[in-house]
């Protein structure tokens, strides 16, 4: 049984999710704020965080970004604010996905299973294990390297020319991972999409600009003067490096 545990401090919106999730199958844990977040987590193994961006007193942004710092809960974030700018800012901070209010519970459950799947499918680092927990490590290849850096894909970390450790959330080291297993092949944003967020999009998502954007600032390959991630007009994006692979 999956383990969600809903961080909202609307009492009437966690005890919604209290139901419809139970009701649905799922061990739910309903908490009012951060602190009360943390003391979950560290008392049990959670599987999914839904996260209000809202939070009195708080911000569910710092939030997301700390816990990425800590751990790799995947997170589906909820916010009153739909606008382009907050899902930004909430997949910035290392959100898997976002969902504005009011919303349809079925529509959650359905983010909720994706993420889940996904997750699974592209286990977290060891220690991680796509919740707080230890996990099964999937990927063939220890280490990749392309243009002096070096991907550890069990750790999902990158390791820089001058030896500089990088860790990477999940939507970036997914995009990372399938520019890399097409170098020098344009790839389409759709298709980007699909692979990195397992469901379709529309044309108009920023998602993987976001990653693109986050991974440019990691390889110091910036926007304007973008040579090792570029940008190709009508196509997509583009690894311009040799890639190889250690054991």
């Amino acid at each position: 049984m999956d383990h969600i545990l809903v961080v909202d401090d609307e009492p009437h919106i966690r005890q919604l999710l209290l139901d419809y999730l139970q009701s649905m199958g799922y061990r739910v844990t309903a908490v009012p704020g951060g602190a009360q977040m943390w003391q979950a987590l560290g008392a049990a193994r959670v599987d999914l965080i839904v996260l209000d961006l809202m939070l009195e007193g708080e911000d569910g942004l710092d939030l997301c970004s700390e816990l990425r710092r800590r751990q790799h809960v995947p997170v589906i974030m909820l916010s009153a604010r739909g606008g382009l700018l907050d899902r930004i800012l909430g997949l910035e901070m290392g959100a898997d996905d976002y969902l504005p209010k009011p919303f349809d519970p079925r529509e959650l459950v359905a983010k909720i299973k994706v993420v889940l799947r996904r997750t699974r499918r592209d286990p977290a680092p060891n220690g991680a294990g796509g919740t707080n927990g230890p996990g099964p490590q999937t990927d063939e290849a220890a280490t990749i390297v392309f243009a002096g850096w070096r991907l550890d894909t069990r750790m999902k970390q990158m390791l820089s020319p001058d030896g500089v450790v990088i860790t990477l959330g999940g939507s970036d080291y997914r995009t990372l991972r399938t520019l890399l297993d097409h170098p020098n092949r344009p790839l389409s944003r759709e298709y980007l999409l699909e692979r990195v967020f397992g469901k379709e999009r529309t044309p108009l998502d920023r998602a993987i600009d976001v990653c693109v954007s986050r991974l440019r600032q990691h390889l110091h390959d910036t926007a304007r003067n973008a040579t090792l991630i570029r940008t190709v007009r009508n196509e997509g994006y583009m690894l311009t490096a040799s890639v190889s692979y250690d054991e």
